[in-house]
């Protein structure tokens, strides 16, 4: 398994930046966002050479582009919304080969017109599952013009909330250009250790044959989110589970400091030993 952080864990606004203070930090890859190219998260544009600059800093500092992340809200209640999503996903699409990778991160999405990472009680709903089938459709197509395949993550507070979701999703838009990024944090917020190895083992069963890349970030006692390794998420147990489905992708942490990131590095290389 390959270590990888979010590249905009760093600061900077130019893909050398940030990507040289990732090797630093000892990791061997990185989740790229365009925010570390100055510009927005989900840019109108990205020039041939904005592209090239990822690839060439890439090669510069010998890490890998492990995924573009291309997040926006796939039900939010505005249709125009999606539809500018759609848009930008598009233009990520087309510059992801350039920049040395063919995986675009998504979030399926919530109800919540403010914040696609907050919940909502009508994500439930028989309609926001009728528009993410058709969101997801046009995002698939997209996939296939430019060969690249798209990342989607349960989440407790999207649409797919579950493993179980994200199963009956991958089954019912039955294409290969979508595939699975596990991050065991956001299966849980309060649970015993037994739950919670139960639930982090059921969930890489059941999605074995589609993850193509993990997550790694923790959970404190009280449900927050915290570094990898400051929390109560069984790391051995997690990091057992995936060598027993013969993962050997990569292994990106998020949710952390600049600053807490060698330690984190650290954490994690002997996690992976």
């Amino acid at each position: 398994m390959r270590l990888g952080i979010f590249a905009k864990t760093f600061p900077g606004s130019d893909p050398a930046t940030v990507l040289a203070q990732a090797q630093a930090a000892g990791f061997d890859a990185v989740q790229y966002n365009m925010a570390c190219s100055g510009l927005p998260s989900l840019p109108d544009t990205i020039s041939p050479a904005q592209a090239a600059a990822v690839r060439d800093a890439a090669a510069q500092t010998g890490l890998a582009i492990a995924a573009v992340s291309g997040t926006y809200n796939m039900i939010h209640p505005d249709p125009a919304v999606r539809a500018t999503g759609l848009v930008h996903l598009e233009v990520l699409a087309a510059a992801a080969a350039t920049m040395g990778s063919r995986l675009i991160t998504l979030c399926t999405g919530t109800r919540d017109p403010d914040d696609q990472w907050r919940g909502h009680p009508d994500n439930t709903s028989p309609d926001a599952w009728s528009d993410l089938l058709a969101e997801m459709g046009k995002a698939v197509a997209i996939a296939e013009r430019y060969d690249i395949r798209l990342g989607i993550e349960p989440e407790l507070s999207n649409v797919v909330d579950s493993a179980v979701r994200a199963r009956q999703l991958l089954d019912t838009i039955a294409s290969p250009r979508l595939a699975i990024v596990l991050d065991p944090a956001n299966l849980f917020e309060h649970s015993s250790l037994a739950e919670q190895r139960d639930t982090i083992s059921r969930a890489i069963d059941l999605l074995a044959d589609r993850i193509v890349m993990v997550h790694a970030k923790d959970r404190t006692v009280d449900g927050a989110f915290t570094a990898a390794g400051t929390g109560v998420l069984d790391y051995r147990h997690y990091i057992g589970r995936l060598r027993a489905i013969g993962f050997a992708g990569d292994v990106v942490t998020h949710g952390l400091t600049a600053a807490e990131a060698p330690a984190v590095a650290r954490f994690l290389r002997q996690a992976l030993q």
